[in-house]
């Protein structure tokens, strides 16, 4: 099994806020996260795929067409967006990183081909933090 991975980015603004919970419920778990007037992140995205290589072309996927996968279903989606108010597949969620990297995968899966499998989104919300979610 051999896994590819493909690198993207894009900023997008949100806030964590639990509407169940009173503002200072909100302030006291989420903290500055819970701003009402959002707060922003440049967002690095990983996502790998694995298979085997086809013989013909010695590729597990041609990362032109991968990059084009993800660029078309996730990146204009989420870049230069409100994920709570502007992100279809995270309506109704609480924009945590963990949900956003369970959002993406979901959004992507869909469109890749059989013989290749999504392994792995590894999601940056900044340089020292980070999540991955495998399905």
């Amino acid at each position: 099994m051999i896994y590819l991975t493909r690198i993207e980015h894009f900023n997008a603004a949100h806030k964590l806020f639990n509407p169940k919970w009173s503002e200072e419920e909100n302030e006291q778990v989420f903290g500055k996260c819970a701003n009402k007037n959002w707060h922003g992140h440049n967002y690095e995205l990983y996502i790998t795929v694995k298979g085997l290589p086809d013989p013909e072309t010695g590729f597990v996927y041609d990362v032109k067409k991968l990059s084009g996968i993800i660029r078309q279903h996730i990146i204009e989606k989420l870049d230069h967006r409100n994920l709570n108010e502007d992100v279809g597949f995270m309506k109704d969620q609480l924009c945590s990183t963990e949900n956003l990297a369970i959002g993406i995968w979901n959004e992507l899966t869909p469109h890749l081909p059989p013989n290749v499998q999504l392994h792995c989104i590894k999601l940056y919300e900044t340089p020292r933090i980070y999540v991955e979610y495998f399905g």
